[in-house]
């Protein structure tokens, strides 16, 4: 690589010991910040903070939580949400990040995969949470907000330092039926919160906001633990929310924050304040300061959990001379290069180490590593992307997977679910342009002739499916148009899709 921070950084310690660094450097500082839309704020200094996380842990411990033991989390954005993440890490154990917008049987299925000990959730998800892991007699699960981890809080005991050892997972969609567990050393979480921190330039003085949901690597990592890395203090809010992002913003002085098509979107129907303290919001691609919200200027950047920081990014200090859209130039820390080039785009690869600037692999999936991932540390992303005088700009994901609202959405996991529907053949999910959402899945169906079918798919795709994958049109068709092999030709599929579009406007 062309050049790299010093790889002892990485193992040499564990997020254990990076966490109590905190609290020693800057005992005093604020944290952490809860923003609820109703009830009064929270704040934490980083000594409170990473106190609350050892108690926290020491709890876990009493309960049985050690190194091998996989706790699932299934919660939305709190102070929780942060303090459960660190503490099962503390407590020497692995974090299991579950997207809280999960149906009941997608949640059955990560706890029946992953084989999860005990799961935490909050008050909103703890029913579906029980009930999908009900088969699992030897797994617990606990309500968070509703019930203590433990009758009282037993003393931590530090575990032994392994900056190899499992720290952290993220199931993500991908081209198959079903997600994939991102494996997270140790390592990996120190290299996320040191490289992240360092592309966004932030310093001990920012304040960052975070509306992502904290279950995505957006926020997990390129936010919180960059944040955290440098002192910053981090104001949380449950979700994002256009009517209230300014005044939170300009109550808190926030000067950066990760950002998400949807959002930039929803935001530009949104009156700017005179004034605020924005330096720059991180985002997928460059956008100018005269083209953006409130005349912020977005960086541009590309990530996968994979990939752990960006192996791709645009310097904040440069955006505006970057061009429009892109993702930016090759970053210091990785190697990238591109395979199967046709007219002037490719399938873009990342070379880093494994397990620490590239994920340790995927949980109880060797072969599906093996695919991706090669013994020369070459990764292949799946995604094609041009680049022009040096810089890369995104081009399509290869595969079947779509972007909706920022969420990244397998089309054979739709498939799946709704092919079961009796009467029904084959299923093709494609994606449609969205003004607000960027893309939203369209199911075209072959099945046999049934008055009520529009609704059977429908409740099939409520009791399987996040809200977000759940398709909002679906086309009846007598046939597929075909590719080479019988593959279903998606591509024409897309274009007639464009073209009922054009008629109908």
């Amino acid at each position: 690589m062309t050049a790299h921070p010093e790889w002892s950084n990485y193992t040499d310690r564990d997020l254990i010991t990076w966490l109590v660094e905190r609290a020693e450097t800057w005992p005093s500082a604020t944290a952490l910040t809860w923003v609820p839309f109703d009830d009064p704020e929270q704040s934490w200094s980083y000594s409170q903070l990473v106190d609350a996380v050892i108690d926290c842990a020491g709890a876990l411990q009493e309960r049985g939580i050690e190194r091998g033991s996989i706790v699932g989390l299934v919660m939305d954005n709190g102070p929780h949400t942060v303090l459960h993440w660190l503490a099962v890490i503390a407590a020497g154990s692995s974090s299991l990040f579950i997207n809280a917008r999960s149906s009941a049987e997608e949640i059955a299925w990560i706890a029946d995969h992953s084989g999860a000990d005990l799961f935490l959730t909050d008050s909103a998800h703890f029913a579906m949470t029980s009930e999908a892991t009900s088969e699992a007699t030897s797994t617990a699960v606990i309500d968070v907000e509703g019930q203590p981890l433990a009758s009282s809080y037993g003393r931590w005991l530090r575990p032994d330092s392994d900056p190899r050892a499992l720290a952290s997972i993220q199931y993500t969609s991908g081209t198959t039926s079903r997600p994939k567990g991102v494996r997270w050393t140790h390592a990996n979480c120190l290299w996320a919160a040191e490289v992240n921190a360092r592309h966004q330039r932030l310093t001990s003085d920012d304040v960052c906001l975070i509306t992502l949901p904290l279950f995505h690597t957006n926020a997990l990592a390129y936010q919180l633990l960059a944040a955290f890395d440098v002192g910053a203090h981090v104001v949380l809010q449950p979700r994002f929310s256009a009517s209230r992002f300014w005044q939170v913003s300009v109550d808190h002085r926030c000067t950066w924050t990760g950002v998400v098509y949807f959002i930039v979107n929803a935001l530009r129907d949104q009156s700017t304040p005179s004034h605020h303290f924005y330096r720059g919001w991180a985002g997928s691609g460059v956008v100018h300061a005269e083209d953006a919200p409130g005349r912020v200027p977005i960086t541009g950047w590309f990530g996968m959990t994979e990939t752990v920081s960006h192996p791709i990014s645009t310097d904040p200090v440069h955006i505006e001379s970057a061009p429009q859209s892109t993702m930016g130039t090759v970053a210091q820390e990785y190697e990238v290069r591109m395979d199967n080039v046709t007219d002037s785009t490719g399938e873009l690869l990342v070379r880093g180490v494994r397990g620490i600037s590239l994920f340790d692999g995927y949980l109880n999936d060797s072969a599906a590593t093996d695919r991706v991932l090669g013994a020369d540390g070459w990764f292949r992303t799946g995604d094609r992307v041009r680049v022009e005088g040096g810089h890369y700009f995104f081009v399509e994901r290869l595969g079947d997977v779509l972007k909706v609202g920022g969420e990244n959405v397998g089309a054979a996991e739709i498939e799946r679910a709704l092919v079961q529907v009796p009467g029904v053949h084959e299923v093709a999910v494609v994606a449609k342009p969205d003004e607000m959402l960027g893309q939203v899945p369209v199911a075209f169906v072959i099945a046999d002739d049934s008055p009520h079918l529009k609704e059977q798919l429908q409740h099939a795709a409520e009791i399987s499916l996040a809200d977000f994958k759940r398709p909002r049109e679906y086309r009846f068709v007598p046939e597929f148009p075909r590719a080479t092999l019988n593959k279903v030709a998606k591509a024409r599929l897309r274009e007639s899709l464009h073209e009922l579009a054009r008629e109908e406007s």
